[in-house]
């Protein structure tokens, strides 16, 4: 092995230990005890390492999205794969969405709702946050019904899940209704 592909592999090292660094950070304390002073105590690494990694904390805001969208992708693939029929997978895909945000809050907040410098629904969106979209679609464009374009359909069926776990995060629905709202979300959306 040279230097050179040593120093890449301590370097790729040193950027996973940051971005798991600040997801638990965030998943334990929240966005806003993750900053780059406090990252460089816990990695115990200088403040400029840390920056010559990422320029700031929007940038591992979008690193943590990126880790994000690839693990949504997975467990909503994981949970379809399993399910028989497409009523089953719809269903399957939706509470593997709402489930992923439930426990993961802070690597949701990165991905949907704070600033982390990416771009989404643009030709420049990043491979893993097209591929979270199109695991979600894999699965929706089986049931968007005739004449219904199945990205849009795919749009507006993860708009449904971002306000259902959104709400339900906020405690604005009833947890009692959980399942309830998944089944009706499922009956009125999809078209057998």
């Amino acid at each position: 092995m040279s230097v050179q592909e040593r120093k890449q592999r301590e370097r790729a090292s040193r950027e996973r230990l940051i971005v798991a660094t600040a997801r638990e950070l965030a998943e334990q304390q929240g966005w806003d005890a993750v900053t780059t002073r406090r990252l460089a105590e816990r990695i115990e690494y200088s403040q400029p390492v840390l920056y010559s990694h990422f320029r700031g904390k929007r940038e591992i805001i979008g690193a943590v999205a990126l880790q994000g969208a690839a693990e949504l992708a997975t467990a909503v693939r994981a949970a379809t794969s399993a399910a028989d029929g497409p009523r089953a997978r719809v269903a399957a895909l939706a509470r593997a969405y709402l489930d992923f945000a439930a426990r993961n809050p802070a690597v949701y907040d990165a991905l949907f709702q704070l600033d982390g410098g990416l771009a989404y629904a643009r030709e420049d969106t990043p491979e893993p946050l097209k591929d979270a979209f199109a695991a979600l679609l894999e699965c929706l464009a089986e049931v968007a019904g005739d004449g219904v374009d199945a990205g849009l359909f795919t749009e507006v069926f993860w708009a449904s899940l971002h306000g259902l776990a959104t709400l339900t995060r906020a405690d604005r629905l009833l947890p009692e209704y959980a399942e309830s709202r998944v089944e009706l979300l499922v009956d009125r959306l999809v078209v057998l």
